[in-house]
């Protein structure tokens, strides 16, 4: 007898793992993956791209009107990996950046351009069989999700984790005082912003994975997953 398939939302602190977990868990079982903030860093890219965005203001009538012209895809590259594409065009090293860091918690708090978003996620998981990861997945985009898991770990542990990651991506520029204070002002942003700010749902499992290997949380939310299948 076939496995029934299930949706499964994981949502999280920034730079907590949560999208290396789901990427994993994705790949083991079969599902498709979204990487739901790296929808929200396209949107920001773009307007930095256009000029969008002044300090800590984003030019919000103009970019309502240009929703329509962004069009945001994944699609898997030689190595088996997603990449997200912009308008035609591979954009997956550029999103990553600090620069877009540290302004994509101001777009992704924007009203209309969430509303947009969790439109497109929402059709994406309709027909199941999928690992969807960001910051209000279990609570807004998939509240009915059968396994819902919410992912932390202290401030310091992440912003040590996204600062080994830019150096292995040749970043040489950014400190790691600059990574720990995006870390702690986009927490910020996301708790407290008006639309959809993130929190645990509550019937979503709590992993604190400050002190976990990657294998050992993988491990654990497999196990998770199995429980739901069965």
């Amino acid at each position: 007898m076939a496995q029934k398939r299930i949706t499964v939302a994981i949502d999280g602190h920034s730079s907590c793992g949560k999208s290396t977990m789901a990427k994993a868990l994705a790949k083991r079982i079969g599902y498709a993956y979204i990487d739901t903030g790296a929808m929200y860093r396209a949107v920001t890219l773009y307007c930095l791209e256009k000029g969008m965005i002044d300090g800590d203001k984003v030019n919000k009538p103009r970019l309502r009107r240009h929703m329509p012209k962004i069009e945001i895809s994944f699609k898997v590259n030689e190595e088996g990996k997603s990449d997200t594409w912009l308008n035609g065009k591979n954009v997956e090293q550029e999103i990553r950046g600090m620069e877009v860091s540290n302004k994509v918690s101001l777009v992704s708090a924007i009203g209309f351009v969430r509303r947009a978003m969790v439109e497109q996620q929402q059709a994406m998981g309709r027909n199941k069989g999928i690992v969807m990861d960001g910051r209000d997945i279990g609570t807004v985009v998939f509240p009915d999700a059968e396994l819902k898991v919410f992912i932390t770990a202290s401030a310091q542990v992440r912003a040590e984790r996204r600062y080994k990651e830019l150096q292995g991506k040749g970043d040489t520029t950014t400190t790691f005082d600059e990574v720990l204070a995006n870390v702690i002002e986009r927490d910020r942003i996301d708790s407290t912003r008006k639309e959809s700010p993130l929190r645990q749902a509550d019937d979503a499992l709590l992993l604190d994975n400050s002190n976990l290997t990657i294998d050992e949380q993988n491990e654990w939310l497999y196990n998770e997953f199995l429980k739901k299948v069965k």
